[in-house]
Parts: C-alpha cells; structure tokens; sequence
C-alpha cells in the first residue's frame, strides 16, 4: 500500500485540461492539481456547464484534485490597497473548488516579514484571516506555499491567525533554492500545518535576499536581475533536496498526503515527470 498519494500539476504539461488529466493518468498519478486563476479554468469561465465538464474529466479519467491553485500573482495579500479584490475573487475560487470536491487551495501570499510589529505583517494577517475563515466554514484549507521565508516566521505567522482554515503547501525545493533552509527540518517545524506539498527539486546557485527573488516575481521582471544567476530548479533527484530524509519526515509527522510533481522548466516535461514518479514511487 502506498503511503503517498502522487498528483501532478496538471499545467506542467502544458496542455488544456482534458488532455493534461488524460496524461496524468496514463503516468499513473492519484490526481492533480489545477490552475484556477487565468486561462482554461479562470473564475469567470467556469459556469456551472464548465463545472460538469471538469467533474467528468476527472471522474472518466479516475482522478482526484489534489489541489486547486488559486495563486492571484504580484505581492499576494502583502498590499491592503489590493486585498478587497483579491480577496474576492479568493474567495470566489474557493467556492468554485468547494464544488468541485477539493478540499485545498494553494498559494503564494507575499513575502512575510519577520519584524511582527511592521504594517505589512498586519496586512497579511488580516486577508489570511479572512480567508482562512471562509475556507474553514467549507471544510477546506488554504493552503500558504513555502519558499519567501524561514519555516518559523511562516509557522509564527499561521499561529497568529487563529482559525483551521489555513495550512501549508510544503514545496522542499523552495527551501533549497531560495530560502537556504532544510526541508527536513521545515518538516518538523510546519508539521501541525501541512495539507499538501510539492514534489520538486532545484539547487541554490548565489544566495540572495529572497525578497530580492519574489519581487522580481511580483513586478514582472527587474532588469539587472536575472534568476538563473540565483538558483535552477532540476528533474527530481538532479538537485539538493535529500527525498530520503524528506519522505522520512513526512511520514513521521504522520503525512500520508499528496506529494504533487510540479515541473516549471525544462524542454520535456512528459519525461521529467516520469522520471519523478519513476524515483517517488522507488522510494514508496
């Protein structure tokens, strides 16, 4: 018996919807997880005609949704001149994936600050809160992706809240790549909040302020700035996150999850998710 689940990010294919789940299937994934903010499925093309259509490609096709990523861009909720919109059409998402059976949704919500007194931080408390509640009343979780800071400013930052609702997407390579921290140990620390992770692996090749890094992200580019002098994101077992020891410590935290392939780069995706589930599925 497997003790993980294995999704794929079914845009990794770059495919539409139909045909990303098809080959997610014939990989042998348990499910995936689905882009929910532009294109396809944005919010605004999702009719209850659109629903059916996405509940019966799943269920032809024997396939779960790990998750819906519902990430809106820019500096997630870390502007309050932006979080009412935003916060609306979070919330509009979580609906429509509450519909379709999902029970996470995962995002990027902006660097957290680790000075807790700072305005910012009180900004993004305020819209995750708000979030995390109304996922809550829904028996889901929003699920926050590591990577902008250490595993215990996000850890502080969740207990501040005070709701059910919010969680973590745990994403290793994040870690490796940006934040310079150990998964294994962010294991541990986050365990009371993991609802899904990320099977992904890259390698840090200059270490820089990972505000640096997803500012460049929030703002479309900076000139003089470019990410591939900073860090390389690799076919699973290609990079620095040790799978063995990060497996290990999900299974002791008692996660029995997700572990949702996600692959941003290269030329052939089709076979470097093979080769993931290929290493994921040795070590199952």
């Amino acid at each position: 018996m497997k003790d993980f689940k294995l999704g794929i990010i079914v845009d990794s294919f770059r495919k539409d919807f139909k045909e990303g789940v098809e080959i997610a299937r014939s990989l042998g994934a348990d499910g995936v997880q689905m882009y929910m903010v532009e294109g396809e499925l944005a919010p605004d093309n999702m009719t209850p005609e659109k629903i059916a259509e996405v509940k019966k490609i799943l269920a032809d096709n024997e396939m779960e949704i790990s998750a819906v990523c519902a990430d809106l861009g820019g500096h997630g909720y870390a502007k309050a001149d932006e979080n009412p919109q935003k916060i609306l059409t979070t919330k509009r998402i979580v609906d429509i994936a509450h519909e379709l059976g999902a029970v996470a949704l995962t995002t990027h919500i902006g660097v957290i600050p680790e000075d807790k007194t700072c305005e910012r931080y009180k900004v993004m408390q305020d819209a995750c809160r708000e979030i995390g509640l109304y996922a809550q009343e829904r028996g889901m979780r929003f699920a926050i992706e590591t990577g902008p800071e250490k595993a215990i400013v996000l850890k502080e930052f969740l207990d501040s809240l005070g709701c059910n609702g919010m969680g973590v997407n745990l994403d290793p390579a994040n870690f490796v790549m940006v934040t310079d921290q150990d998964p294994v140990e962010a294991v541990y620390i986050l365990k009371d909040y993991i609802v899904h992770t990320h099977a992904k692996d890259g390698v840090m090749l200059k270490k820089t302020d990972p505000q640096v890094i997803y500012d460049f992200f929030a703002d479309g580019g900076i000139e003089d700035l470019h990410l591939a002098d900073y860090f390389l994101e690799t076919p699973l077992g290609e990079g620095k996150v040790d799978f063995d020891a990060y497996l290990n410590a999900l299974r002791e935290i008692g996660y029995n999850g997700y572990l949702t392939i996600e692959r941003e780069a290269g030329p052939d995706p089709v076979a470097d998710i093979q080769l993931a589930i290929d290493l994921l599925r040795s070590k199952m």
